[in-house]
């Protein structure tokens, strides 16, 4: 299974700006989640979609199955 975080940020104009990463360290530490969000947004390290990342809105754990057929 594969897991992935998913942090879900606002943008300028309201809009919604998501960023992955892929295997993170579990359980998740929402705290370290969040202040790393917060430093994301203070780094201004993104463009969001609609202009720069300005709130955290939220984050979550995706995990997906993924089966892989030979074909023949």
């Amino acid at each position: 299974m594969a897991k992935s975080l998913e942090m879900t940020f606002l943008s300028e104009l309201g809009k919604p700006t998501k960023l992955s990463v892929d295997n993170p360290i579990e359980p998740i530490d929402p705290a370290a989640v969040k202040a790393a969000m917060e430093q994301i947004i203070a780094a201004n390290a993104f463009d969001g979609n609609g202009g720069d990342l300005v709130s955290a809105e939220s984050a979550r754990l995706v995990e997906r199955n993924v089966t892989d057929y030979e074909l023949m």
